[in-house]
Parts: C-alpha cells; structure tokens; sequence
C-alpha cells in the first residue's frame, strides 16, 4: 500500500489528511495519509529511508522553501518561484529515496481566486514573503495584475504595513493574505492593514482556511470587500498534486 503525507510544523490546523483520506475512500485508491509534523525538515530525509512505501508528500508551513536543498530535482515554475509544496518520491534498488519538487499552489490560487477577478482590479497587495506568498505573486502576475509584497520591515519593492497609506489601499483593490496569521487556534490574530479604508471595490482572499472565516475576512466584509478563504485553493492544488504525484 502506498503512502502519501503532509511535511509541516505545526499541523493541528490542515485538512489535507481528511482531504485525502476521503478521496481514497470515495475513489477507491489503496493509500494512506498520513501527517508528518516534524520542525526540522531534514529529518524526513530519515522517514523516507526507512519506509519505501511513502510516494509523495504536500509541504507546507514552514518547510515549502526549506525543502529545496534536499530535492534532487525541481520543476521549472517550482524553481521560478522559490518555493515547493508537492513532492514526487521515488526510490532507486538500492533504496535511496528520489525527490522531485513541484508547485501546485499557483495552480490552486490562481483557479480559485480567478472568477473574483474584475477589470476594476489592476494592483494587488501580497501579505507577507513567505513560501506561499511567492506562489500567490506568480498566481497573481499571470493573471494580469500588478502584485506587491507587504511585510514587516520595507525593502526595495516591499511595503510595510505603516506604508499602507489610504492613497496606497485605493490603488491596490486586491489584497491576499499569505501568512499563517489568523489560523486555528489564534483565530483572534489578522494582519495589521488600515481596515478602514476597505470599500465595496476591495477584494480580501487568505489562504487561511481554518476557520472557514479568520477575523481578516470578517473586518473586509463589514467594509462591504468581497472575501473568499482558502479552502478552495487547498482542494484544487491537492488535485494537481495528485497529478504530479502519478505522472
């Protein structure tokens, strides 16, 4: 039987596991899922080597950029990005594991937020710089927006969020949450954007999906922005992932 899994630290939140689980259940596929919670991302390395059975792997938090030093293969998007969050594993007769990194989170955000798109929206607001916020820089540049990243401290074409002035949330009518802020069980967290200067023309989509509305949601929508979570984007790129995985 073989094995796929979740790489991450923490996972408490994800639903990658119950996802996959019930695919193989309804689809009728002799696999398991299962979680690998572990901080340091080397030490899967060792997992792999003592079961052979494990033939993918879903990276996330904090390891979709820590994992690309012991690929022994990327793809070309995943390279372009700089982030991975799909593994292909393989071994060889000698039973050494084979890793091939792929991408799926463009994918996923871009289908997912792609209906939401309007030509009223040019320029976009990436919060944080992160793994999966480089995947929804990509996303968003292939879908004809201008996409800047927000962080903490301000660099060369990076904002920080003192810099997020009324001039600058009436230009940039996207804003896309990509850190982890916000996610069970600190559901009382969001990142620290002047909500008061939403408005009907605002688009809010976070990657968080856990809950099914984080409080960045919830203070975009009492400012009239159109809000969309996650879960979406998890269930599109966990599909391509699938692809990657049996290609």
């Amino acid at each position: 039987m073989k094995k796929y899994g979740l790489l991450g630290y923490p996972l408490s939140h994800s639903f990658s596991k119950g996802y996959f689980t019930e695919k193989f259940t309804k689809e009728e596929i002799d696999a398991v899922y299962q979680n690998f919670e572990l901080s340091q991302v080397e030490n899967i390395i060792e997992v792999l080597k003592e079961d052979q059975s494990i033939a993918g792997l879903n990276v996330t938090i904090p390891h979709k950029e820590k994992i690309i030093p012991h690929l022994d293969n990327i793809s070309n998007e995943a390279r372009e990005i700089g982030a991975v969050n799909v593994v292909k594993v393989t071994f060889d007769e000698c039973g050494s594991p084979y890793l091939y990194g792929f991408n799926s989170d463009v994918y996923g955000f871009s289908e997912s937020i792609r209906p939401l798109i309007s030509s009223s929206h040019k320029k976009a607001l990436v919060l944080g710089t992160g793994g999966a916020s480089k995947a929804v820089f990509c996303g968003l540049k292939k879908l004809g927006l201008e996409p800047t990243y927000v962080s903490r401290k301000s660099s060369e074409g990076i904002l920080d969020y003192d810099g997020l002035t009324e001039e600058v949330m009436s230009d940039y009518t996207v804003i896309v949450n990509a850190t982890p802020l916000g996610t069970y069980p600190n559901m009382d967290n969001c990142p620290s954007i002047p909500y008061d200067y939403l408005s009907k023309d605002h688009l809010l989509y976070d990657l968080v999906y856990n809950p099914a509305q984080t409080l960045f949601m919830k203070k975009g929508k009492e400012q009239g922005a159109v809000v969309k979570n996650g879960l979406e984007m998890l269930h599109l790129q966990a599909e391509k992932a699938w692809e990657f995985w049996n290609k």
